[in-house]
Formats: structure tokens, sequence, C-alpha cells
């Protein structure tokens, strides 16, 4: 077994890998940037060293920084975990030519999937089904078009050494092809130093289930059976689930041996995963294959009762399989979501802030990076955690998982939770009358985090009511001579001003006519009886006002200061950053003539690109950022003068 391993990588991937390596007695090595010097995986480990500035090109990704802390530190293996390092064939050569064990696959492996170009000619050489699609060397525009003319409307474009939903675009039209290549060529320059493009049939509402494979350095191959990760949004895995439901006979055995062929074919060794498209009419495509650990691995634990990270580290350090493939079976039903620090009001734009409060239950599993206290960042992924819920069947494990984000509390960032638990309870996913584009369709139903009275009767129950020293001035019970006491409670509500009546007498109590019956306010959370329904909410109290977290969603109240005038915002023409990020790409020069839609500057954080568009028919008039700059959520970005 290894003694020392150095995890390369942060989050909740490190702290994950961390508590195997302790569990097998192997000594642990975290790095960090400066952005994360208090981190939780810094916690986790051993030992700690600094790797550099907080971007991830200045310290995560920097493969002599790596090295070297490795050698600093006695460790004879790295683990990359995923994203970063993980699959880059240069850093597993690098590592060998050190003499560190990488805990993964030979790099011969990892550049033959890397490319998916590459990846695509390996297997149909293998007779693993490929979707229809052009992945040939020249990268020209009419060669491009040509292709896709051929291949026919609707497209693919995707990056060809690309992942995590990033470098990829659908092409609905001829007219929409050049735009689109020039937009995922930059992406996929930006998020993996290569450019070069695929074009594939896009495959028209399809479901997509991968395989876990698993090889040792002797030869042996298995399979962990198969997730299902239909639920996605933008290309993104939002909710995945094993084993995949409603699958035919067919179609599983067919999954299986081409995934066991895939890995065979490059002479894999390790933990990887190779991923299918299923057609509308049962038809198996071949996807692509990741090499390293997958961030949904969790359900694939529950079902087979294996510790993943284990058998990589037990792999790694030359042992055979634990397991031979009639010794692996499946039970019950395990599904993961990723809990993000997220907007879904606003399109799903990352937040970012300081964790005030973190709150999730201890019935299910969770890996989390974060604790308490921290901060979310624009350098990193927005992933606050994953919560994994298991049962006996797939109704149970998915009623398990919604209950368990109903009370998710967050507070200091907007979150996806509420929109993760109305998926888990949509009949569509039950009945899977789900496709991969299924979310983007979905009519949105915006989650409310408790009754806005609640935070009305919070704030009034909160803050005193008694007077500060003699003067009967200074009391605000709201008294009325001969009438029942009447108040009134303002609060900023996501942004809005809400003004709520209250009355009061010995009987009763009303907020806006509502009657309440306040049943509880105590222990960080209250409850009460409106209307004849309970209503109940976790509260958190925060300077200015209050926090209330039901459903997995929140509601921010704060107090607005009546001496503050709060000025309207600028002219229709007036461009604002609708997140913190980096200006990578700035399209437009001051005085240029611009139409409504023109892509004026593009943003980037937490590996989001973000266009920003002209309001407006008009002229440039001035551009307020530089090529590199990090703005605040809010800046100003350029001004627009309308035509």
């Amino acid at each position: 077994m290894l003694k020392t391993l150095l995890i390369a990588n942060r989050g909740e991937i490190a702290v994950r890998i961390a508590r195997t390596a302790r569990k097998l007695g192997v000594r642990t090595v975290a790095v960090y940037s400066d952005a994360d010097r208090h981190a939780a995986h810094v916690v986790a480990c051993d030992e700690a060293v600094r790797i550099g500035p907080p971007a991830a090109r200045d310290s995560y990704l920097k493969v002599d920084a790596i090295l070297e802390a490795a050698r600093a530190t006695g460790a004879d293996a790295i683990h990359p975990g995923y994203g970063f390092l993980s699959e880059r064939a240069d850093f597993a050569e690098a590592c060998e030519t050190s003499g560190i064990i990488f805990v993964g696959p030979p790099a011969s492996a990892i550049r033959a999937m890397g490319s998916k170009s590459e990846a695509k000619t390996l297997m149909q050489a293998a007779n693993v089904p490929l979707v229809p699609g052009y992945h040939g060397a020249a990268q020209d525009l009419e060669t491009l078009r040509k292709a896709s003319a051929k291949i026919g409307y609707p497209v693919l474009l995707k990056a060809a050494m690309g992942g995590g939903g990033k470098g990829i675009r659908i092409v609905e039209r001829e007219e929409d092809l050049a735009q689109s290549i020039e937009l995922v060529t930059r992406e996929a320059i930006a998020a993996f130093g290569d450019g070069t493009l695929l074009v594939e049939k896009y495959v028209t509402r399809p479901r997509h289930v991968e395989v876990q494979v698993f090889a040792d350095k002797h030869g042996n191959f298995v399979h962990l059976f198969e997730r299902d990760c239909t639920l996605q949004r933008r290309h993104q895995k939002v909710i995945e689930e094993a084993p995949a439901p409603n699958l035919s006979a067919d179609a599983r055995k067919t999954l299986h041996a081409s995934a066991i062929a895939a890995a065979k074919a490059i002479g894999y060794v390790g933990a990887g995963t190779v991923e299918f498209l299923l057609g509308a009419d049962g038809a198996v495509y071949f996807m692509e294959m990741n090499t390293r650990l997958q961030v949904e691995h969790p359900v694939t634990e529950y079902v087979t009762g294996f510790d993943l990270v284990e058998w990589q580290l037990r792999v790694a350090s030359g042992e055979t399989l634990p397991r031979t493939q009639d010794q692996i079976h499946a039970q019950g039903h395990a599904v993961e979501a990723r809990l993000y620090a997220e907007d879904p009001s606003r399109d799903f734009m990352p937040s970012t802030g300081k964790l005030t409060r973190l709150s999730m239950p201890d019935d299910i599993r969770i890996d989390s990076g974060v604790r308490e206290g921290d901060t979310i960042t624009s350098y990193y992924d927005p992933m606050i955690a994953k919560l994994i819920a298991g049962a006996a069947t797939r109704e149970e494990a998915f009623a398990k998982l919604a209950n368990a984000l109903d009370e998710t509390a967050v507070d200091g960032v907007r979150t996806n939770a509420a929109f993760l638990a109305a998926l888990a309870r949509d009949p569509a996913v039950a009945a899977m009358q789900i496709d991969t584009s299924w979310i983007e369709r979905r009519e949105s139903s915006a989650a409310v985090a408790a009754d806005p009275s609640l935070a009305a009767l919070a704030a009034l129950y909160t803050r005193s009511t008694r007077p500060t020293g003699n003067d009967p001035w200074d009391v605000t019970d709201g008294f009325r001579v001969n009438l029942p006491a009447e108040d009134v409670i303002a609060l900023d509500i996501d942004g809005t001003t809400r003004r709520f009546g209250v009355t009061r007498d010995a009987q009763s109590l009303r907020i806006d006519g509502h009657l309440v019956n306040l049943i509880d306010l105590s222990n960080g959370a209250i409850a009460a009886e409106i209307d004849g329904r309970l209503r109940r909410a976790t509260v958190s109290l925060r300077d200015g006002g209050i926090a209330l977290f039901a459903n997995g969603a929140s509601l921010v109240a704060t107090v607005p200061d009546p001496l503050v005038t709060v000025q309207a915002g600028g002219a229709s023409g007036d461009l604002k950053a609708p997140m913190p990020g980096t200006v990578v790409a700035i399209e437009v020069e001051a005085g240029a003539k611009v139409t409504a839609g023109t892509t004026l500057l593009i943003l980037e954080a937490m590996k989001v690109h973000l266009p920003i568009h002209a309001p407006t028919d008009g002229t440039v008039g001035e551009l307020f950022v530089a090529l590199g700059d990090q703005v605040m959520e809010g800046a100003p970005l350029a001004h627009i003068d309308p035509a």
C-alpha cells in the first residue's frame, strides 16, 4: 500500500480522498492556493503545502509546483481527483518521470481519450457504436460547414479536448454555424488550451447513461454497472442515479460490453467512466470516456457497497482488483444532487459570498468541501456539497433526497436547493419521461422559501418593544387609544420593499389581514398558524434583518433605512456586471455601431462564460473595463448611446 499520498485538488473531492486514505493508514498531503489557506481540504490532510495565488492557472494547474510539493513532503503517489490536472497526459508522464505514482490510468490512455476525435477513431476500430459525425484534423470553416451539412442539422459542436459541459453548443441552422464555431473555439482554448472541434449529429431528446469501469495492472477488467445522468442543464449534470432505470436487457448488455471494450482498446488502468447517449429508439451511442473518478461516483458506491477511492489506491499500489465480475452485484437505488452556489431566479448565475449559515441533514451522505464561515469565491467551481440518498427503491431514494433538500439551509449565497427538490418530486422524473434537454423545456416554478408573513412575524417578535428609557415615545408596540394596536413592518425582500400592516388585540394578531398565531420562535426556527395553516421555517438573524429557510429555498428580509434614498438604475443603455468575474474577451470598441443582442464582451466566473449583449441599437459610448479586469457584481461595464 502507498505510504504518503499528495492530493492535487481541492474542495469536496480532496476531502473525500483524504477520508479513505486515512482509513487505509495512508498519510496525506494537501496543496492549497492563497484563497484556500483555511479550506476544509487543508484541515482534512496531515500536511499542507502552498502552491500559489488564487487563480487555478497559478496554483492547481501548475505542474511544477505540485511535483515540488510532492518531493518536499516525501509523497510516493499523487491523486488528481477530478478536474484540474486529472486528465492531463503530460502531468501523468511528469509524475512517472519523477518516480511518483499517478493514481490514474497511463498517460497513453489519457491521451487517447483526451482527444474526442482520436477516441472516436479508436472506438470505431473496437466496434463501439458511435454517433454519426466529423472528427477530422481539418478545422477551417468551410470543412466544418460541409461536414455539418452532410450530417444534417441540428448538429453539436464539441471541443475535442472538452469535458464538464464546457466547449459544447447546439447549432440549429447553417446561418449560426460561423458564430457558434468562434464561441466554442474561444471557450475551448480558455478551458482546455486547445481549440480543436468536432461535429456530431445532435441526437434529439436522448438519455445520458454512463458505465463505471475498473481495470488493474494485471489485465483484469470489470464494470460496476451504470448510472443515469440525463437530468442536465447546459450539458452539466444536475442529478445522477444508479442503477439507470427503464433500460431494456439488450441496452444494458450493450452498454456494459461496449464500456469494457472501450477500456481494453486503450489499455486502461484504474477507475474510468464510459459515457453513452441513448436515442429515443433505444439505440446506444458512445460519447466519450472520462479517464478519472467522476463527481457522481458515490451512487455507484451505494449500490455496490465498494469504496471506489480505496479501489483506486489499491490498483495504484499494484494490487489486483478486489473483486471479479461475477462477485460484483448491485442492490437498492441511489441518487445524488449537486448543491451549487447559484441563483436559479437569475438564470443560474454563480453566487459568491461568505457562508454565514450552512446546515444540511445528517441522515444521508453529504460530501462537502466547505464549512459554515467559509467563502465561495469566483475562482473555482461553485459546488457547496453533494447530497446522496440511498434506499431499497428508486421512489424511496428520490423522496429521501427531496426531504433532505427541503431541510438544507444556506445563508450568504443563493443556492439551487429548492430547484433540485422540485426536480426530485417532478412526476416526469418519476416516470422517466425526460431527456438531456428536458430541464430547459420544463416550465420553472419559482420556489418560495417561506410565507413572507413569517418574515414580518419574526421581525415583529425579534425587535424590542420595550422603552429604552422613561420616554413613552420610545415604545414601539403600536398602541392606539380605544382601537387595536396597529403597526407597520417594512422589509426589503429580494430587492422589493414590502410593508406589512400589523394589528393586534388581546385575542388576535393579523398581518396584512391574515390571522396569525405564533406557535414557536426558538432554537433557530419559527412555526406559526396563518389562516388556519401551519407554516414552518428555519430562522437566521443577521445584521439589519432576517433570513428564512424552508423547502430548500431562502428568503432574505432586511429592514430598509428610511434615511437612505434608493437611486434608480441607470439608463437603458448602461450595462452592469450580472456576476463577479474576469473579462476574457472584448468584442467591440468605443464608437462602434451595434444592434440589440450584439456581443460586447465576455465574462468568466466559476468556469462559466457569459456573453454581455447590447440591450438596444446604438453606439458604444464608453467601455469601463479592459481585457483581464476582474469585476464585482454590479460594476459598470459599458454604456450604449441608444440610436
